[in-house]
């Protein structure tokens, strides 16, 4: 079997910190199962024996639920307190009145103006930004994983473009508006690009160099269709619109979309966590992943149409939002170390709570002007990635 192009020695730098633990504990998990395995001789005598589990795993795995407990607990609590802040007032008598008020509780109702604040506007805004963080981070995470490179990020395969380009010519050109609408066409353009990819890498067997390198292309290609569109057809007007939406805001948030993402979004992620083994084996190349019995050109393939189909939701709804899935795997991957059954619901959380507080920053910043939260997490992924960096020791 060939081996992997990326997995030569000297290019260590591009495998996130920690891989090394990572793969002991792949490699030590494999020979554990085969030891203990019925008529394997590790006890000496020729039969199995039970072990049980060592005191010191038992206490890293409660200390692990418990901190996970924790995050969830942070926030459930950051969507509660970010409901509350803009530029009205919303008390938390007020919030629980008009949560009880829609359950069905029996609750005074609020003035139908502060209700629909809450309801109609915070509330899915928040949750939108809550979904579409779990989501690019998790992206991330997969991504860096399957591409064996530290800077892989959810907009890695050309989707945002080719949601970009999507959205403009709806809004721009008028093609398909009636029928789409700005996010339709977003998604819809999102997903032709991904096509483009998957037909470019039919025969290449899914190398990483080539997922990176094909996707940077498909990228630029769509990224160059978008500006050819706005520079012909679009009036000054309408160019500004679109570059608020490039820029990425969670102001179109409403309930139909937070469905959508509220269903694709928990699919994705859970399809994600049933490969962490297989993500385990692939961050290493594909010789390793192969030896410890996963089936490569597969299982990348399924990760690879999991995390655009979560890349184009996100993008389609709420615009590029940059930087999330960039540094949240990398801060969480230091925090918890870089298996993947413990990373990516970790990942998850942190990037929700992140992408909350930031939204609800862009919101307040330069009140009552409203910055796009794109911009925000630019300003504050680079100097966090430049921290990542030098506490790795390559800057």
């Amino acid at each position: 079997m060939s081996a992997d192009p990326v997995a030569r020695p000297g290019e260590a730098g591009l495998l996130p910190p920690g891989r090394g633990a990572a793969a002991g504990s792949v490699a030590a998990g494999s020979v554990a199962a085969g030891s203990l395995a019925p008529g394997s001789e590790a006890s000496g005598s020729g039969a199995a024996e039970s072990v049980p589990p060592r005191p010191a795993a038992a206490r890293s795995f409660a200390a692990r639920v418990v901190l996970f407990l924790l995050a969830v607990g942070l926030l459930v609590g950051s969507v509660a307190a970010a409901v509350r802040i803009g530029t009205a007032d919303v008390g938390w008598t007020d919030l629980a009145r008009v949560l009880g008020t829609h359950l069905g509780l029996d609750v005074e109702p609020l003035p139908p103006l502060v209700d629909s604040l809450v309801w109609d506007l915070r509330l899915p805004r928040v949750l939108m930004a809550a979904l579409v963080g779990a989501s690019l981070a998790v992206c991330g995470a997969v991504l860096q994983a399957v591409t064996r490179n530290a800077l892989a990020d959810p907009y890695l395969l050309g989707v945002s473009s080719g949601a970009s380009t999507g959205a403009v010519a709806v809004v721009v050109l008028g093609v398909g508006a009636s029928a789409l609408g700005v996010t339709g066409g977003a998604l819809v353009g999102a997903l032709a690009s991904f096509a483009l990819l998957l037909l470019l890498l039919r025969r290449s067997g899914l190398d990483s160099v080539r997922i990176v390198l094909t996707g940077v292309v498909v990228g630029q290609l769509f990224t160059a269709l978008t500006s050819l569109v706005l520079m012909a057809s679009a009036d000054a007007d309408t160019t500004r619109a679109v570059t608020h939406w490039l820029l990425g805001s969670m102001a179109p948030a409403r309930w139909d979309t937070v469905v959508v993402c509220a269903i694709v979004t928990p699919l994705g992620l859970a399809v994600a966590w049933l490969c962490s083994t297989a993500l385990d084996g692939l961050s290493f190349g594909t010789d390793t992943a192969a030896s410890l019995g996963i089936g490569v050109r597969h299982t990348r393939m399924l990760l690879l149409v999991v995390t655009a189909v979560l890349t184009a939701v996100a993008v389609a709804t709420v615009g590029a939002i940059g930087f999330v899935g960039l540094i949240v795997p990398h801060g969480v991957r230091f925090l918890v170390g870089p298996l993947h059954r413990v990373l990516l619901p970790s990942g998850a959380l942190a990037g929700a709570v992140f992408l909350v507080w930031t939204d609800a920053l862009a919101r307040i910043a330069f009140a009552p002007r409203e910055v796009p939260v794109g911009v925000i997490t630019a300003l504050l992924g680079v100097p966090l990635f430049l921290l990542v960096l030098r506490r790795r020791g390559e800057l």
